[in-house]
């Protein structure tokens, strides 16, 4: 494949494989990053490709070139001597060309190009039936025709400063849609703002597939063409056309026209100014939206996350979790190890975990057909811990806005608010997820060894006492009733019975004392693992509702960011 050749300079060309992978990119990014780029840019974009995949479509491979420019440049005279016949209409009344007409090298259909282009004025190059749809003409010069040509599509657009607005519009429109431009002005008109501002600049990026003409030479002398050639290569330089080669070329007396001809042939051998036009919009579309996307974003698993995690911890009711969770152990601890006959007292103490309609084992109670409004929360799966006060509420909204902010850092506008709208799960549902979490928590625990032993002596300890006490009981009867009786062992001047009752009453309450004092730092441990839990628990309510939305916002930007880069290159 040949390259297309500018000057002295060689473009290479686009193949079709590199022009799909980058349309399969930027269309890619559109998909991953559209709701948070701009969307006028977004909706360029889209045409781009649309334009890229349908002219693709077409079958045939002809090259389409607009002669553009202002008003009397002589655009339709250039036109007429590039075909060598009278096909574009010439004249002093301005403006002369209101619709695009299109010449055709070559024996190839260009039918469905030039419906797609929407240009119905057609002339092919050295047909009598081109000559038939455009009008009269003159007379048509074969060596023009057979010049190497084959395959373009050669159009006189309409003046893009012309008085009326629609010969501009369609001027524009078809610009967008042309493989290659050749920007037409003369010596009184190529420093225009109009056409370096609005166009030529603007369409930079297509220097591959430009070029320009300082017509009407004829008027001026050899030297002056040379300065006026220079400054105006020096203007497109300015622009941004890298390699900037402008032609001198007069209608009247033929000057420059063969090498604008070969020019063209140049570009119509490579067959390839149709992918470099669309490679260069999609290139152009890509940068462009690269400007809304950041060079990198953060990590959020590298994210300092404690405050966040404490805040939201406060506001589930950890604290009051975790203080009825010891206040559970303790009221256990005593039903097991304390003195055997003050644990009916026990009954008198709420469970303080069932007070929170916490169950132990972490599950969801059974749901009962006798519902009573009392009962609603906990068919439901929700706890009675006390609704977060207003300073736990404004503590999780700071601890969000500042992990937010920091996960944000360095995005541009409409991605930073992606991210803070990404964690806003409206009134209550994050409150919802906290409460479902501490529900669904295991507060169960093993059992401690020393629960068991100490339970054994209470109960060994409980027996003795109460045998001392009936034997010391029996000892009354008998002595009530003077009924003869055995002596009574006695350990020292203590009778038996008296040792037992007071010993398995004192070794029962000290030996309670002890468990007491054991289970205040049985209950700190209890504590300490529930509160590992829990804190899981919330992380992980943190980690759906908070950063994983942030990180899917993030994931998005980095993907977009990806793409962007291969489809510009």
């Amino acid at each position: 494949m040949s390259p297309i050749r500018k000057g002295k300079a060689k473009v290479r060309a686009v193949t079709a494989a590199e022009l799909g992978d980058r349309t399969t990119s930027l269309s890619l990014a559109l998909v991953s990053g559209a709701e948070d780029l701009d969307a006028a840019v977004v909706e360029q974009a889209r045409r781009v490709l649309d334009r890229a995949h349908e002219r693709s479509a077409i079958a045939g491979d002809h090259t389409v070139v607009a002669l553009a420019g202002a008003t009397g440049s002589g655009k339709s005279s250039l036109f007429n001597a590039l075909i060598g016949e009278d096909v574009a209409e010439i004249g002093a009344r301005r403006p002369t060309t209101a619709k695009p007409t299109a010449a055709v090298w070559g024996d190839t259909d260009a039918s469905e190009l030039l419906d797609w282009l929407h240009v119905d004025a057609r002339h092919i190059v050295g047909s009598a039936e081109g000559q038939d749809e455009v009008g009269e003409v003159g007379e048509s010069a074969e060596d023009v025709a057979s010049g190497g040509l084959d395959s373009l599509v050669l159009l006189d657009l309409p003046d893009f400063d012309s008085r009326e607005l629609s010969h501009r519009r369609e001027a524009e429109r078809i610009l967008e849609l042309v493989d290659m431009f050749v920007w037409v002005t003369d010596p009184q008109k190529y420093a225009d703002a109009r056409l370096h501002d609005e166009f030529v600049s603007l369409m930079a990026h297509h220097d591959a597939v430009t070029l320009a003409v300082l017509n009407q030479t004829d008027r001026l002398g050899v030297d002056a063409v040379k300065v006026l050639t220079k400054d105006f290569t020096k203007l497109l330089e300015a622009d941004g056309i890298h390699r900037a080669t402008v032609l001198a070329t007069s209608a009247v007396s033929g000057t420059g026209i063969p090498e604008l001809r070969q020019r063209l042939a140049n570009a119509v051998a490579g067959h390839a100014a149709s992918r470099q036009r669309l490679n260069a919009d999609v290139i152009a579309s890509a940068r462009r939206l690269r400007q809304g996307v950041a060079d990198r974003e953060v990590e959020v698993g590298e994210l300092d996350r404690r405050q966040l995690d404490e805040s939201l911890a406060r506001a589930a009711g950890v604290p009051i979790v975790l203080d009825a969770v010891a206040r559970d152990y303790r009221r256990e601890a005593f039903a097991h190890t304390g003195w055997l006959y003050a644990r009916w007292t026990r009954g008198f103490a709420a469970d303080p975990l069932r007070r929170l309609r916490l169950d132990r084992t972490g599950g969801r109670p059974p749901i009962r057909v006798d519902i009573e409004g009392s009962d609603v929360r906990a068919v439901l799966g929700r706890s009675s811990i006390p609704a977060p006060s207003a300073s736990s509420v404004a503590g999780v909204d700071l601890a969000t806005r500042d992990f937010v902010r920091e996960a944000s850092a360095g995005l541009p506008v409409r991605w930073a608010q992606a991210v803070e709208e990404a964690v806003d799960q409206g009134d209550g549902a994050l409150t919802d997820a906290l409460d479902q979490a501490i529900v669904g928590t295991s507060l169960r625990a093993r059992r401690p060894i020393w629960w068991f032993v100490v339970n054994v002596l209470q109960w060994v300890l409980g027996i003795v006492a109460a045998l001392g006490l009936l034997w010391m009981a029996a000892l009354w009867v008998v002595g009530l009733a003077q009924i003869p009786a055995p002596e009574t062992p006695s350990i020292g001047i203590l009778p038996v019975p008296l040792v037992m009752l007071v010993g398995g009453i004192l070794l029962g309450l000290l030996l309670g004392a002890v468990s007491r004092w054991w289970a205040q730092i049985g209950a700190r441990r209890r504590k300490a693992l529930i509160a590992k839990r829990l804190t899981a628990a919330v992380a992980e309510v943190a980690d759906k509702r908070i950063l994983g939305p942030i990180d899917e916002v993030l994931a998005r930007h980095h993907e977009t960011r990806e793409h962007l880069d291969r489809a510009a290159g």
